[in-house]
């Protein structure tokens, strides 16, 4: 029987464990671990590893290292500059990385009514945790419902003016890799989020999820391959950038809004 990500009651199991870690990417979670603890001292409530690592599916000099740090208060500017300190230090100590990621959040955002389902079923459900007490014990079980895939990803229509600003002004290699990377990601991750409650599970594999979504939308199966494979692997090609906002981005938020509704808004940061 396929695993759906789901325990016998029909809730999310936590993916990820410290335990998964593959062998080359230890040292560099023990240097974050170290690190964190020394930058935000007491600032700190807890700190969380998602993404490759911790699911044990990293490819050395091709994974990113990504973290999320819970402080007892909302972030300030000193917070982030110490996060970039961090950044720059284990991307230049360890090249089996490409390239490290700290979203920084106070812990009573994290633990609020309006982020119950995006931001607190990402730490409950899609974190590691790696320091301090872990936050999913203040946060409710979760299923994959119509309600989660609208606060998860039912923002795509807002995004698009924005991502078509950042197409248009891109012009190295480098940037539009970066940005056919960012973008495929998360077309990727809301097409298998559109289908999540249809589904009926779980998962964070990119290619798993574009023929998950293939499957109840097979004219658009072939995009979402596609789609996939850049996010693992990007293109500095414009053309890609420009069918994502201009064909895929728009279809993908008009039919998301149809099924989920959109993302209920948030008070300006």
């Amino acid at each position: 029987m396929e695993h759906r990500g789901l325990d016998p009651y029909g809730y999310f199991e936590r993916e990820g464990s410290l335990g998964r870690i593959q062998e080359e990417f230890r040292p560099v979670v023990a240097a974050a671990r170290e690190a964190i603890a020394e930058a935000y001292g007491q600032r700190l409530h807890s700190a969380y590893l998602y993404g490759s690592v911790p699911r044990g599916t990293a490819r050395p000099g091709r994974s990113d290292l990504d973290l999320l740090l819970a402080l007892h208060r909302e972030p300030a500017q000193d917070d982030r500059d110490a996060a970039e300190v961090l950044t720059r230090a284990l991307d230049e100590d360890f090249p089996q990385i490409d390239g490290t990621g700290i979203l920084l959040f106070g812990k009573d955002t994290l633990l609020s009514d309006a982020e119950r389902h995006d931001l607190g079923w990402f730490v409950a459900c899609l974190c590691t945790p790696l320091l301090g007490a872990d936050l999913a014990e203040h946060l409710p079980r979760y299923r994959p419902d119509s309600l989660l895939a609208r606060e998860t990803n039912g923002d795509l229509a807002v995004l698009l003016p924005g991502w078509r600003a950042r197409a248009r002004a891109a012009s190295t290699p480098q940037e539009l890799r970066a940005l056919s990377r960012a973008f495929a990601r998360r077309l990727v991750r809301t097409g298998f989020t559109l289908v999540m409650p249809r589904w009926g599970g779980w998962t964070s594999d990119l290619a798993q999820s574009a023929e998950v979504f293939g499957a109840y939308y097979p004219e658009r199966a072939a995009q979402m391959r596609a789609a996939a494979a850049v996010a693992l692997d990007p293109v500095a090609d414009p053309a890609v950038l420009r069918s994502y906002v201009e064909d895929l981005g728009p279809w993908l938020a008009d039919e998301y809004t149809s099924r989920h509704g959109i993302k209920t808004p948030r008070p300006p940061a």
